[in-house]
């Protein structure tokens, strides 16, 4: 097996460790609202708790995603083999796809999160209100 080959099962094996770990902290929902890890859809970042929710929901797939991700680089690595490394990187792709997609459709079912009031409004009709609730 050449360089190039034992570099991206490396890489590939680090990739499926972090989908791992990113999926275990969204299933517990232990994972907070960020810019980077977990599932970013507009849905998702709508709040916390959609977030939260997106999360929970496409946390074990991604976990499974991140297993198949390690199985086939280290089935690569050991077998000296490309083939087990192409079929982890599709398997692994395709499952946190899927994933995302169905964490996204539960952060969509949630309703809009109601506006809040700008500080020391107490809705009387100075006007301020009204901007607030479109």
């Amino acid at each position: 097996m050449n360089l190039a080959v034992t570099t991206v099962s490396v890489v590939v094996l680090i990739v499926g460790l972090s989908f791992a770990v990113v999926g275990a902290l969204g299933l517990r929902g232990a994972l907070r609202r960020n810019r980077f890890f977990g599932v970013r859809t507009e849905a998702a970042m709508r709040s916390d708790e959609a977030f939260t929710l997106a999360n929970r929901v496409s946390g074990l797939p991604t976990v499974v995603a991140g297993l198949v991700g390690i199985l086939g680089a280290a089935t690569s690595l050991a077998l000296h083999s490309i083939v087990p490394l192409i079929v982890g990187v599709v398997g692994m792709l395709a499952i946190v796809v899927a994933g995302a997609a169905t964490g996204t459709k539960a952060a969509d079912a949630l309703p809009e999160p109601e506006p809040t009031l700008p500080a020391g409004c107490a809705g009387c009709a100075c006007g301020g209100c009204s901007l607030v609730k479109g």
